[in-house]
């Protein structure tokens, strides 16, 4: 089975996955269980939820950290749990699903991979159910027994619709890919250069110890205190172009990120 387990707090894992250094969550409660992420398609999605099985048995919650195929289009292993998203989540996966298909699909294939690029493409992700914090700043709070976990929207960064979970009792928020650790953030079409660090200073303001990002190791508060800085010299930089004070080619030059999108 792929994956292995990292312990982060008590009653909270992180299970990392090879396929993109992805990392997903599990949070137990007494009368829940807290599933952060789905994976990349119905075959690993099914992976991930034998994992969770083989750890507890309790009735399952699921949270989507956003709409990219890596994270959420595993859901369907997890039918019949609610499956919780930030309110714009169901509608970009629905508007894009169809293109992430076709262009992961050729990279599976072009790879060699065909057993996932099989699977990838007769993947059709089922949509969140439970739309949740609407604005930036907005909390839900899901109450697993004896635990509660914060579900967080805290602004435009990765995309527009990302969440993170906070386990205050443990001292962990799941970032999802508002922080990497081991490559740089992606800046992909759908992502926010000039707003992301606001987005990643708003969820260090609580004072978690250990974080975990979409991909890679889980990190420290001051690992991720450091990539923040960098998304701040990405936000500045990327001001700077869109006021006419900086080319983009000296943006460039001076990014800590490679392959930031910046505005013309």
């Amino acid at each position: 089975m792929d994956g292995r387990w990292v312990e982060v707090g008590d009653r909270v894992l992180a299970r990392r996955h090879d396929e993109l250094d992805l990392t997903t969550g599990l949070v137990i409660g007494d009368d829940r269980a807290l599933v952060i992420d789905t994976r990349g398609d119905e075959r690993q999605g099914r992976e991930w939820f034998a994992a969770v099985r083989e750890v507890t048995a309790l009735p399952l919650v699921v949270v989507i950290t956003h709409a990219h195929f890596d994270h959420c289009f595993g859901t369907s292993a997890f039918a019949g749990s609610p499956v919780v998203a930030q309110a714009g989540c169901a509608a970009e996966i629905a508007a894009t699903a169809a293109a992430q298909r076709a262009e992961w699909t050729a990279y599976y294939r072009e790879r060699g991979d065909d057993v996932t690029a099989r699977a990838l493409a007769a993947t059709d992700p089922p949509l969140p159910d439970h739309p949740v914090c609407p604005r930036p700043g907005d909390r839900y709070e899901l109450d697993l027994g004896a635990r509660t976990a914060v579900v967080v929207h805290p602004g435009p960064g990765h995309t527009g619709h990302d969440l993170a979970v906070h386990v205050p009792d443990a001292g962990v928020l799941f970032a999802g890919d508002l922080l990497e650790n081991g490559a740089p953030p992606s800046y992909g079409p759908d992502s926010f250069p000039g707003e992301w660090a606001n987005a990643v200073g708003a969820f260090l303001d609580e004072h978690v110890e250990t974080l975990v990002p979409g991909h890679g190791e889980p990190m420290s508060s001051e690992q991720a205190a450091a990539q923040h800085d960098e998304l701040a010299e990405v936000a500045r930089l990327f001001h700077g172009v869109a006021d006419g004070e900086l080319d983009r080619d000296a943006a460039d030059r001076l990014s800590p990120h490679p392959g930031v999108g910046w505005p013309h």
